[in-house]
């Protein structure tokens, strides 16, 4: 019997359609790992299996097209098992492969072993599926064809790791992806085709030659399952980019737009002409919810404000979510009537009392509008609508305010204050005033409040009430509280060293407790300076507590340990914290002026009284602070209140004044009463 090996030929439009299924595979298989880059956990997982069966799938279906293009004249079959099996090793090795590098780390190292499980998979799925052809023929392999398969195997799989790499971030160029999935697509069929070429089918001399045809339902079969599943991803694909773009655009606590589509409005809006109505709004007392009921209410809180805005989106309304209690109502060829009518509307529907878990929440909000059209395209409508919103909250809150060139001026002058403040400690333009307290009960000077002072180069004395804002806003409170500290601490060490022991009170700011351990600070300074520690005391609010109670009181109670005085300031405005006050590590409570005014009022009086009667419970001292005149002192003083700090004991003063004063003082007390001094 003589053996004779047959020639096979190929249908080139098959060929073709397995061309295409491999280039298609490979891009919906970097498409689908993209999305490896943005996703976490099970989602993540699941692009990474989605990403395994597209590119296993492809390339198997490339595979068994290729045998479908391949014509021998001979009966042909396949065995189902082997052939799933062949489908599981493409698989299989595609999801191990892409699984391995996935972390970004050792990408070298990952590329070397994912592929290798690629290759070797690949190879299997070959092999295994021309061992499932079931044919009167047996095959045998050319070993230099069969290694050259298995080389451009192994290329081929370290190029689709390269390029999977390099499109998990980057998935926004299509023409770099439809090249890179051409390159995989030729590595793919050459791999095949070259295996293909390494067969030998050798056949009985008996076998009679006939014309089969190609197995037409095989093929359609194939060729639609492998479209079906990148169809099937590609819509994934679609679907997981419009998740992610509503996530980048779409507020997800409100589903109002957020600050990215805002600024997408503006960028489209600036190539067209019309006028813009923006208006600017935050709400007033949200901070104060937020501290005292917490964030979940906060939130809760935001939604509903939400909801109650979502009717005045239209065609041309755009509401959006900028912040965490900011929003911003864009109106298209608004006039400033129209913005004023909006801006009250809004303010009536913030008015109507919340409900909120169980929790009835009254709150306000404060608008800043800003009009723009082609005559003032150089304002910028966001920038300007927020300093008129600021205003509306200087004059009261609760109101709106239309953006001027004067209040243009005053953010102008804000701007140059911020970038001055800079340097303005570097180049020692602070300075500070002392402002002398009294007892007087014994009627005597017992110590004084350093107040910071900033001396402009070019604009003169700049009020604290205009820099100190700023310089919280701006993280600058920092550098300089610590300088005023250091500052007062060398006055004390001053006056320590000719036996003056008189108390410095420094404000703090509440950044300081947010950074390094104040408490260690404190102590290095009073080491370094070598001064009594009782003679240095630092003020806070009742605010600065009720951000972070627990690590605050913390703090506070290790300065204390120092022997550092602790006092609070303006006690009893704003903020409640005298539920905390038996937790509070304090030495006095600092009486705001609010209170010391209109002294003949019997509800002032009773106030006062109820506040004196807590400190003697709790061992605090109580100064009144803002004491003008003799009337405001004696009335304090009948009241249980000895000690004073105001104008009518003495402004605040430069150190050389505070000394002339001081001497003064000493002089007109010992001529009244010698024990005194």
């Amino acid at each position: 019997m003589n053996t004779l090996y047959l020639e096979g030929s190929y249908n080139y439009l098959i060929v073709l359609l397995s061309f295409v299924i491999a280039v298609l595979a490979s891009y919906v298989a970097l498409n689908t790992a993209a999305r490896l880059s943005h996703s976490n956990g099970k989602v993540k997982l699941f692009w990474l299996f989605s990403g395994a069966v597209v590119m296993g799938s492809g390339v198997w279906s490339m595979h068994f097209i290729g045998m479908l293009a391949f014509h021998l004249n001979v009966p042909m079959d396949y065995n189902g098992w082997l052939t799933l099996l062949s489908w599981l090793a493409s698989v299989g090795a595609s999801f191990i492969a892409f699984y391995v590098t996935v972390p970004e780390k050792d990408r070298n190292y990952s590329i070397v072993i994912g592929g290798t499980f690629m290759a070797t998979g690949i190879i299997a799925m070959h092999y295994i599926g021309m061992e499932a052809m079931i044919m009167p023929v047996k095959i045998v392999y050319d070993k230099t064809l069969l290694m050259l398969s298995v080389v451009i195997a192994f290329i081929a799989s370290y190029a689709a790791l390269i390029l999977f790499i390099r499109f998990r971030k980057d998935y926004t160029s299509n023409p770099k992806m439809w090249l890179s999935a051409l390159i995989m697509g030729v590595a793919i069929c050459g791999m095949h085709y070259t295996g293909m070429n390494a067969a030998r089918f050798q056949a009985d001399s008996e076998i009679t030659h006939t014309n089969f045809p190609v197995d037409s339902f095989l093929l359609y079969a194939v060729t639609i399952s492998v479209f079906i599943i990148m169809f099937i991803s590609w819509i994934a694909v679609r679907f997981d980019r419009h998740v992610l773009e509503k996530m980048a655009y779409v507020d997800s606590l409100t589903g109002l737009a957020n600050r990215n589509e805002m600024n997408r409005f503006f960028e489209k809006h600036s190539k067209d002409k019309g006028q813009l109505g923006v208006l600017y709004f935050d709400l007033d007392q949200f901070k104060v919810i937020n501290d005292t009921l917490g964030h979940e209410i906060g939130d809760q809180l935001i939604a509903e404000v939400a909801k109650r805005l979502r009717p005045l989106i239209d065609k041309h309304q755009h509401i959006f979510r900028i912040g965490g209690d900011e929003f911003l109502l864009i109106v298209e060829n608004c006039e400033q009537d129209r913005a004023v009518e909006l801006a009250e509307h809004i303010l009536k529907k913030m008015q109507k009392p919340f409900l909120i878990s169980g929790n009835e929440l009254f709150i306000t909000a404060s608008i800043g509008i800003s009009i723009t059209n082609d005559q003032h395209k150089d304002l910028i409508p966001l920038k300007t609508a927020d300093t008129a919103m600021y205003k509306a909250k200087s004059l009261g809150k609760n109101r709106y305010c239309i953006y001027n060139e004067e209040m243009g001026e005053q953010e102008m002058r804000r701007m140059e204050l911020e970038k001055d403040l800079q340097s303005a400690l570097s180049n020692q333009q602070f300075y500070l005033v002392y402002q002398p307290k009294w007892c007087m009960k014994n009627n005597s000077f017992f110590g004084m409040e350093a107040l910071l002072r900033w001396e402009h180069p070019r604009l003169g004395n700049i009020p604290p009430s205009e820099f100190i804002p700023i310089a919280e806003e701006t993280g600058a409170i920092v550098p300089i509280t610590r300088w005023v500290i250091k500052e007062a601490g060398l006055q004390i060490k001053s006056w320590q060293a000719i036996g003056r022991k008189y108390p410095i009170s420094v404000n703090l700011s509440k950044q300081l407790f947010h950074l390094d351990c104040l408490a260690d600070r404190i102590q290095r300074l009073i080491s370094e300076l070598d001064i009594d520690p009782t003679l240095l005391e630092l003020e806070i609010t009742e605010s600065m507590v009720l951000h972070d109670v627990d690590d605050v009181i913390a703090q506070l109670k290790g300065i204390r340990e120092l022997g550092v005085k602790v006092s609070m300031d303006d006690f009893g405005t704003g903020y409640s914290s005298i539920g905390l006050l038996d937790l509070i590590p304090l030495d006095t409570l600092k009486l705001d002026r609010v209170f010391t005014n209109d002294l003949g009022k019997p509800s002032k009086q009773a106030i006062i009284k109820a506040i004196i009667l807590l400190s003697d419970s709790l061992n605090l001292n109580v100064i009144a602070e803002g004491i003008e005149s003799q009337e405001q002192a004696n009335a304090l003083n009948q009241l249980g209140c000895h000690l004073m700090q105001g104008y009518y004991y003495g402004k605040p003063m430069k150190i050389n004044e505070l000394e002339d004063w001081y001497q003064n003082r000493c002089i007109k007390l010992a001529e009244t009463n010698p024990a005194t001094h």
